[in-house]
């Protein structure tokens, strides 16, 4: 059973991202923060659930968090930042984003930078331990492979609606294939060495 809070505080916040390993497409992060006495048992990390869980999930969370807010960073961005960076200001936006000042947050992860003078704390595998961390996971997740999904309609020829920008076999053939788009992310290797790309 996951936990619902990491501090003393009543109104803690929850942080995670979604896309960091992708080639294409924006990384996206979300911040929930959720009733005192929230439970849920089948609420888990995004990454051990089903699409078809995870899409039941995201109105529950959405329904029952005090607050939730979700923003994305472009590949511009991270190419110009880095992913690292980009994934960090992903999650301030979200929090910044929130209607509900958060008096704590924790982050999924070990990399995080101060968000004004909120105390915060970073737990490695906190996705899969507390609940508010999962349900930011969820949606994080969701909202990003839907927009994968409407990407997917204007290039097809990349089959980002199955990949969601991951560096597949198939996603790779295809940028072999086809070259790049805006939203590939010009800073990450995008094929192997021996299928060099001229960018």
């Amino acid at each position: 059973m996951l936990k619902l809070n990491y501090s003393d505080f009543t109104l803690e916040c929850g942080t995670d991202e979604a896309g960091r390993g992708c080639l294409s497409g924006p990384v996206t992060a979300a911040a929930v923060i959720l009733p005192i006495g929230f439970k849920n048992s089948v609420l888990n990390d995004s990454k051990q659930l089903s699409e078809k869980k995870r899409n039941i999930l995201r109105p529950y969370i959405e329904e029952h968090a005090l607050d939730y807010s979700v923003a994305h960073v472009f590949p511009e961005k991270i190419d110009e930042i880095n992913i690292l960076n980009a994934s960090i200001l992903a999650m301030h936006q979200a929090i910044e984003n929130l209607k509900t000042t958060p008096e704590f947050i924790i982050v999924d992860g070990n990399r995080f930078k101060p968000f004004a003078s909120t105390p915060h704390q970073t737990i490695i595998k906190g996705d899969s331990n507390y609940l508010s961390i999962a349900a930011a996971s969820i949606l994080a997740k969701t909202y990003r492979d839907d927009f994968m999904d409407k990407l997917h309609t204007e290039f097809p020829m990349y089959n980002w609606r199955k990949n969601k920008g991951y560096p597949t076999k198939e996603h790779r053939n295809a940028i072999k294939k086809y070259g790049i788009t805006n939203y590939h992310r010009k800073s990450f290797r995008l094929l192997p060495d021996q299928l060099k790309l001229e960018l």
